[in-house]
Parts: structure tokens; C-alpha cells; sequence
């Protein structure tokens, strides 16, 4: 330890500790305009210098730069420090305009602050060349840059390089004549800049502002309420601005998955769709074919005697439902139990069983629990090697994938397995673009290289695994010279992945839907499973096996039991204690009868085995694949209640409509991708007739018999407690003291769990799949000779009912595309840009075509995300023997000009 004084104050610190963190232990507080915690100390706006008795320099030095020295004797507010201060302040007000009055910071820019605290009125020096130039480029749709009121603090470009990993802001010229913006100058919208709008969170004068700051809202009007983030499971906490009872605006908050980071989704696509026009505020009841108004006793009725009619007619289990994954844990363990409850059948399910499905069966068996081993952070922070396989975070898990830039920075090696040119491709030291549909091939050929040079953690597989033998007969045949052939990959890429993987320390799989969504996907994660298992990397700091979960909170719904199979936390319909368990907890007989899966449930109401379907907040219309196929399904039912914010696809086949609520008008907690529990606050008020979604399940289960109090979120998620052992030490209380719980969390003592399967994996010894590859159900073939892949894109999130609605999104992009080879665009004339028709054995659809290097020759890739060019109109119904997922990597199609 090292001892010091500060102002007088004894303290000891560690060795390595700046001044500034010193201060900061003794609640002094020190001026700072470039400074950032997570960035290696700038020193360049010198706003934080303090003295040093007997110091070089005269004295004066930057405390964010220097360290803590034995017998230092530091003043923070000495004369010559105040002084100091002052003509920094008086120089950068030289360059400075001074027009705080209409500018979208005022009340919290730091440069007015300090001026105020240090008695800085004006400049004593002439305006610079800045000042008076009126430049402001607008370009970007989300913020505008203000040049005039740029301080060269440094931060934005810091921001950008360091932090996003995306090098667009840049300083050129000198002296007077210096000035940031996009590199070589450009208009914001001409650059690479991907408009996360983290520069203009970390922005400390109005130079970088949202546009929504400066026509709405000025910082002493609004009221912040921490929430999370209600895209992608990453978990990003975020503050939402709220002014007379409207969300105006987000701003970053520093939380444990995201680190004080967002993507452009959830700085500025996460608030507008809340106070959407086109909102459903009241019930709605289908007479004669048309929609009208109805009273909530009315439709309340309406659907307690329908889905009870259907019960007594032709059984408990000619009812289904499926929940949300985009709401909260309370909701989806009130929905789950109503329909076990009240309905009498174990048919629920919810969206995982078309990404990640097969994630949650195949984890299971390999390991005994369905879900991401380690923490984000421990993923990206400190490794070695990260191994990426079917996963595009910089587009679908924005803020992981800026993580991972930052890992690569810091001398972390990539290797990504994708048959996309992913943006991380350029910064890998192999990429494999393999083929869709071969990951189990190309794991077992990894594991054959790793058993046949000697690289395998023979004591692990040992002591902690079973199945082992099984698996080293099977993958004798997946050579790398075969596997070459079927992945169309280098043999000798696959040797060289493999022995990276197998001999580094810390190496995590991370791993998306280019793994699961195929009809092989379950045991494709098994076979990365098995890879894992067999050099001894699962339940290691820096290792694991780490699927990225798709939506906010689609590990939450299936953690609160929306499967068919499972009772909240993964508690088994099929046994019988578990069973009895709940019947006590609940005080009604349930069904022992497993139930059905989504993806089950659409044909059998075609067969006219599901005669009634309550859907909440999904839209398998635009969701789901070969979109006929669901049409005719949804036509098919006798009875449809759909529960949702808007009018979508799925909603316009409906008997009844009731409004649903989003993520900013309740409370409650979302689970994220690394199974931390979070909350999630309400922002403003229910408006008109709107109801919480939970009062809805709860009025519907007492008209049908089943009688229950209602209950508000946190003494919901005490009755999950009660009845979940791995969320038996979660509660709202612990939650809003700032406590951060990944479950397994088994009582109030526990501080959860951050890595799984330390020591002893969930299942006791972890299993050896025996995977073998088989080819996709459907291939290409002279009629459809370009095999589709789908998936996310940056700027928007599946059906866009969120995102789709900030006007900025659909202005970067608005309309769907397909990404084709420029040598198949040659062959067939396609230019890009052009329209072009894309057809498969279901349809056909129009797009435009994107030409580039992306895809490799013959293949294709399109976004879900566009009404025009509906992908999901073509894509194939083929599904999983196991998870009962859809194929939706894999699908043949022609390409012409439209």
C-alpha cells in the first residue's frame, strides 16, 4: 500500500492508483472534460490538475494521468490549482460560442458548469476561427454536430475508436484550424458512423445533441427512470428521460452487461413506439368480419366462455398459448399459469422455440442446464481466443459485438465460423465460411484434430464427462479433408482452428441462431457442447459455452416456464413431485400430460386437434416460417385472442384484441442472455382504457373458474420464489439496493451464480453427444439453385413493431434487401440496386438486390425484418427432431430480375 495526503487527508492506496481515483475514495471532487473510467487516462483538457508540494513541473500535473507516489502531499484546491483552472476555462471559452440559452445541453453541459463554479464569465483572448462559422451538420436522422461548441475534449473520438471500435471521428488540422468530425471530413450521414449515439451520450458541451433533446426537452424537465432495454437479450441498462408523462429520450447507464454502452436501437428506436398513434387502447371484438369496440366486462366474457366452451367440448388440451418474450417475468409466469391454472393444459409456449430451443434442450442434456455458461464481461474482457460460430453480434447483439471489438484490441485472436463476411471477419485470423447446415461436421472435425494430436484435457473428460468413448469412435470419420468438402472450408483452416482453441488458457464459444435455427440445431449445439467439454473449457473463468438469446427477455420466458414441458425454472410437468409441488402452490389438480410446442401447435389446428389460441404479444404471421402455412392455421382455429400494442399480421385474424403494455408502463425484471435478473421500472402511466397485462391474465382466470387475487409485479416474483429454487434468493427488494443476480440464486444470502458448472456440472457429469451430420432437408437443386440464409440486420429488430416505428431507423433503412454474390449478380445481369424476384417452393417475393463479397457464391442472405420482401412468405416449415425448431438457415430459392 502506498500512503499519501490529500488536502490534508491521510489515505493509503494501491499501488497504481492515480490521484483522481484517490480523491474519488475521499469524496473530493475534481473537475474533469476528457477524462472517461473506462478509458486509459487523455490528460489533454489538464481541467483536473492539482499540486504537489515539492512536485516536478512546478508543481501542477494532471491527477488523472499521474499515480499515487509514498509521502505525496497533494492539494486539490490550492490557489495556483483554482488559477489554473480558470485560464483553461478562459482559453476554451476562446473558442467557444457562448449561446447557452438555446442550446440543447444547457443545465447539464460541464463547460457552463465549471465556468459558474470557477467565476468564468468570458474570454480574455480573441474568438477563434470557430466561433462565428455557424457551421451545424445535421445529416445524421438522430443528432446533430454543432462545431462552434466543440471543446477538442477528445471524448467523442475516444468514444469511437476505443470504446465502439469504429474509428469514424477523427481530428484534423491544428491550433485554431482544428476541429473533429467523420474522418476525411465528411457529412455525418456519408460516413461509417453506425449512430449509436454513444459519442453524443459522452459529449460534455452541446456539441454532439439529439435532435429529440433539442425540439422536446431540456435536462431540468425530465425525470429519469432506470430501466433495461427491451431489444436483444444483452441486458443493456439505460436511463429513459420522461417528460409530463411522455419517454423523450434514453441515456446510457453504466450496467454490468453493457458498461455504460448502447446500440443505436437503444439509444433511439426504444421510446417512440410507446406513444405511437396507431396504439391499441381499448378491446376489440370481431362481428360480420370487422373490428369494433367493445367493453372490457364484454370482451373479458367473451373469452372465459369461448376457451371454457372449448375446454368442456373437446378438452383441456384443445387450447394452446403463446407468451411473450419481449415482456417482463411476472407477465410470462402469469400467463404460463393461467393456462396450466385456469385453462387445464400444459400447452404454452413462447419464441424460443424458433431461435433458441434448441440452446434449452441441447445444454440440458449436454450439461443439465439450457443456458449461457459465463458473463458477457468474462467473455470479452480477458481472453485469449474467442471462438464465434453462427453469430453476428454487431448487428443482433450490438453492444456484445463492440465488446468484442474491444477484446480484439487488446490482443484477443477471433476465429469466426459464419458463411457470412461478417464485419468481424476482417478482424479474424481465420475465417471459415461455411457452409449452412454443417456445424455438426465441422465440431466434430475440430474435436478429431484435438483427440488425434494429443490436445484433449484427458483428466477432465475423466473426472467430469461420460460418453466419451461413443464420441472419439464417431468423430474417427470427420476427418479434415471430408469436413473440408462438406463445410466447403480448408482442411487446413479446421486444423489450425482447432489447435488455437484446444491450447488456449481462455476461450469462450459464443455462439447464435447460425447454430440452432436449422433441423439439425439441437444436436448442433450439443456437438459445440461436446467440443467444449473435451479440452476441459466449461465451467472455467474466460471459457464456457455461451449461446447469445435473441429477444429482451426470451430466456426470462422460458425461465418462468412457457414451454410445454417444463414448469418455471426448468421444473418437469413430467415428474410427479414437481407436479404436486405446484398444485399445492396453486391449489388446483394439474395436467400431466405434456403439451404441445408452437411449432406443433400450428399444424394440429389445421388437423382441428387446437380449436382455441390465446396469443400474447407474438406475431407468427411475420415471425414464424412459410407464412401460408400459419394463415392457414390461424383460419383454422375456432376461436383467436390476441393480446397486443398494435394492430400486426397475426392480430387481423383475431376474435378478440386486447391492448397490451409495454416495457416503459409496467414493473417487473428481465432475464438476460447470462441469466441475470434485472429491472424493469415504469416510466409513465397507462393511458385510456389500458390494463397491466398481468390484471388481464388474472381477470381471465377468475371467469374461468379459477379464483386469484391480483397481485402487483414484486409480489409476483415473491410467489416465484417461493415455487423456483433458482430464483429462490431474487426479489425486487434485493434488485433496487443495486444488487446484480444471475441465477442459479437459491436463497437471500446467495450472491448468485456468475459461472456455471464450476467443479460439478448441473446434470453431475457432463454428457458426450454422439452427434453425426446430416445434411439439411432441403437443398438447392437446378430449379433453386441458391441456398438462403436469414437473419438480423443493426437498424432493426424483428417484425419492427418497435423499431419500425422511429422515423430515423426507416430512414438508414427502410425496406428489405438480398445479399447476393457479385459473381452470381454478374451471371444473371442483377446490378445493385436492382428489384428482384426471389421464389422458393412456398412463393414468391420482390427485394432489392445488395451485390458485394459478402455471401460466398451461390449462397444468399435476407433480413426478416420488412413488410416488402416478407421473407418468412418463403422460408421452409422444416423443423427439428428434437426442439422442434425451424430451418430458417437453410432454404433453396431462385433469384431473377424483377
Amino acid at each position: 500500500m502506498i500512503e499519501l495526503e490529500i488536502d490534508g487527508h491521510a489515505i493509503s492506496v494501491q499501488k497504481g492508483t492515480t490521484i483522481l481515483e484517490a480523491c474519488k475514495t475521499l469524496d473530493i471532487e475534481i473537475p474533469t472534460l476528457c477524462h472517461m473510467k473506462e478509458l486509459a487516462p487523455d490528460g489533454s483538457c489538464r481541467m483536473c490538475v492539482v499540486e504537489i508540494e515539492g512536485g516536478r513541473k512546478g508543481g501542477l500535473v494532471p491527477s488523472c494521468s499521474e499515480h499515487c507516489a509514498p509521502g505525496m502531499k497533494v492539494s486539490t484546491r490550492s490557489e495556483r490549482v483554482v488559477e489554473s483552472r480558470r485560464f483553461i476555462l478562459d482559453l476554451l471559452l476562446s473558442n467557444h460560442v457562448l449561446s447557452c440559452f438555446d442550446c440543447a445541453s444547457n443545465g447539464e453541459c460541464r463547460l457552463q458548469d465549471y465556468c459558474l463554479e470557477y467565476g468564468v464569465e468570458k474570454t480574455s483572448f480573441p474568438y477563434g476561427k470557430r466561433v462565428g462559422t455557424n457551421e451545424v451538420d445535421s445529416s445524421n436522422p438522430f443528432f446533430s454536430f454543432h462545431p462552434e461548441k466543440c471543446i477538442m475534449c477528445r471524448r467523442c473520438t475516444r468514444v469511437c475508436q476505443q470504446l465502439q471500435g469504429r474509428d469514424v471521428i477523427s481530428i484534423s488540422n491544428r491550433g485554431f484550424d482544428a476541429r473533429m468530425s467523420p474522418s476525411y471530413q465528411l457529412p455525418w450521414r456519408e460516413s461509417m458512423c453506425e449512430s449509436c449515439g454513444n459519442c453524443v451520450s459522452n459529449c460534455p458541451t452541446g456539441a454532439l445533441s439529439s435532435k429529440d433533446q433539442q425540439r422536446h426537452y431540456r435536462a431540468w424537465e425530465v425525470k429519469k427512470v432506470r430501466t433495461t432495454c427491451p431489444h436483444c437479450a444483452t441486458g443493456c441498462q439505460m436511463d429513459l428521460l420522461v417528460k409530463n408523462n411522455r419517454i423523450v429520450g434514453v441515456d446510457p447507464a453504466d450496467g454490468p452487461s453493457n458498461r455504460g454502452l448502447l446500440c443505436v436501437k437503444g439509444k433511439f428506436g426504444s421510446y417512440k413506439f410507446i406513444h405511437s398513434g396507431d396504439r391499441l387502447t381499448h378491446p376489440l371484438i370481431k362481428r360480420d368480419g370487422k373490428f369494433e369496440k367493445a367493453s372490457w366486462d364484454e370482451a373479458l366474457d367473451l373469452i372465459a366462455s369461448r376457451f371454457t366452451e372449448i375446454r368442456k367440448k373437446y378438452g383441456a388440451d384443445a387450447n394452446a398459448g403463446f407468451s411473450c418474450s419481449r415482456a417482463p417475468n411476472e407477465d410470462n409466469y402469469i400467463f404460463q399459469k393461467m393456462m396450466r391454472a385456469a385453462f387445464g393444459t400444459n400447452n404454452v409456449d413462447n419464441c424460443a422455440r424458433v431461435c433458441h430451443s434448441a440452446s434449452v434442450h441441447g445444454l440440458a442434456t449436454t450439461l443439465g442446464s439450457g443456458a449461457m455458461t459465463n458473463p458477457i464481461r468474462d467473455i470479452t474482457e480477458d481472453v485469449d481466443l474467442i471462438l464465434l460460430i453462427g453469430s453476428n453480434p454487431t448487428e443482433a447483439h450490438p453492444v456484445v459485438g463492440t465488446q468484442i471489438r474491444q477484446a480484439i484490441r487488446r490482443g484477443t485472436q477471433i476465429i469466426v465460423v459464419d458463411p457470412r463476411k461478417i464485419d468481424l471477419v476482417k478482424d479474424a485470423v481465420i475465417h471459415m465460411p461455411i457452409k449452412a447446415g454443417t456445424n455438426i461436421a465441422f465440431a466434430n472435425a475440430m474435436i478429431h484434430v484435438i483427440l488425434g494430436e494429443g490436445l484433449a484435457d484427458m483428466d477432465y473428460i475423466r473426472e467430469r464427462t461420460e460418453g466419451y468413448e461413443e464420441l472419439a469412435e464417431i468423430v474417427k470419420d470427420y476427418t479434415p479433408e471430408k469436413v473440408a468438402e462438406i463445410c466447403h472450408i480448408d482442411a487446413e483452416d479446421i486444423r489450425k482452428a482447432a489447435r488455437m482453441y484446444a491450447r488456449a488458457k481462455k476461450a469462450p464459444i459464443i455462439y447464435c441462431l447460425g447454430v440452432t435455427e436449422h433441423s439439425t440445431g439441437t444436436e448442433g449445439v450439443m456437438s459445440l457442447s461436446n467440443l467444449a467439454m473435451v479440452v476441459g473449457k466449461i465451467g472455467k473463468s474466460g471459457c464456457g459455452i455461451n449461446p447469445l438469446r435473441g429477444q429482451n427477455n426470451v430466456q426470462g420466458a422460458c425461465d418462468m416456464g412457457c414451454m410445454p414441458y417444463d414448469f418455471p425454472g426448468y421444473q418437469k410437468v413430467a415428474n410427479k413431485e414437481v407436479r404436486e409441488k405446484f398444485e399445492r402452490a396453486w391449489g388446483v389438480p394439474l395436467s400431466e400430460t405434456t403439451g404441445l410446442m408452437s411449432t406443433q401447435v400450428l399444424p394440429e389446428a389445421i388437423e382441428g386437434k387446437i380449436k382455441g389460441l390465446y396469443i400474447f404479444g407474438e406475431d407468427p404471421m411475420v415471425t414464424d416460417p412459410d407464412t401460408g402455412h400459419v394463415a392457414k392455421s390461424l383460419e383454422s382455429l375456432d376461436f383467436l385472442v390476441v393480446q397486443e400494442l398494435f394492430m400486426t399480421e397475426t392480430a387481423q385474424y383475431a376474435d378478440v384484441i386486447l391492448p397490451g403494455t409495454s416495457y416503459g408502463e409496467k414493473e417487473g425484471t428481465f432475464s438476460n442472455t447470462e441469466r441475470r435478473v434485472q429491472r424493469v421500472r415504469k416510466a409513465v402511466t397507462l393511458e385510456g382504457e389500458m390494463r397491466l397485462d398481468t390484471d388481464i391474465f388474472y381477470d381471465v382466470m377468475n371467469r374461468m373458474g379459477y379464483s386469484c387475487e391480483k397481485k402487483t409485479a414484486a409480489e409476483i416474483m415473491d410467489e416465484i420464489a417461493s415455487v423456483t429454487p433458482a430464483f429462490g434468493g431474487i426479489s425486487f427488494e434485493r434488485l433496487d439496493r443495486g444488487e446484480t443476480l444471475q441465477w442459479p440464486c437459491l436463497d437471500k444470502e446467495s450472491k448468485g451464480t456468475y459461472i456455471m458448472h464450476v467443479g460439478k456440472f448441473s446434470r453431475g457429469l457432463g454428457y458426450f453427444y454422439p452427434a453425426k451430420y446430416r445434411p439439411s432437408k432441403e437443398l438447392p437443386d437446378n430449379e433453386y439453385p441458391f441456398m438462403m440464409v436469414t437473419g438480423r440486420m443493426l437498424y432493426h429488430y424483428n417484425t419492427r413493431a418497435m423499431t419500425g416505428r422511429t422515423e430515423g431507423l426507416n430512414e438508414i433503412c427502410g425496406d428489405s434487401y438480398i445479399e447476393i454474390n457479385q459473381g452470381d449478380a454478374a451471371m444473371l445481369g442483377i446490378r445493385d440496386g436492382d428489384k428482384v424476384k426471389v421464389s422458393s417452393r412456398r412463393g414468391e417475393i420482390e427485394s432489392r438486390a445488395v451485390v458485394g463479397d459478402k455471401m460466398m457464391p451461390s449462397e444468399v442472405f435476407m433480413t426478416f425484418h420488412f413488410a416488402d420482401g416478407n421473407v418468412n412468405k418463403i422460408t421452409n416449415f422444416v423443423i427439428d427432431d428434437i426442439a422442434r425448431i425451424p430451418e430458417y438457415k437453410v432454404c433453396a430459392v431462385s433469384v431473377k430480375r424483377a
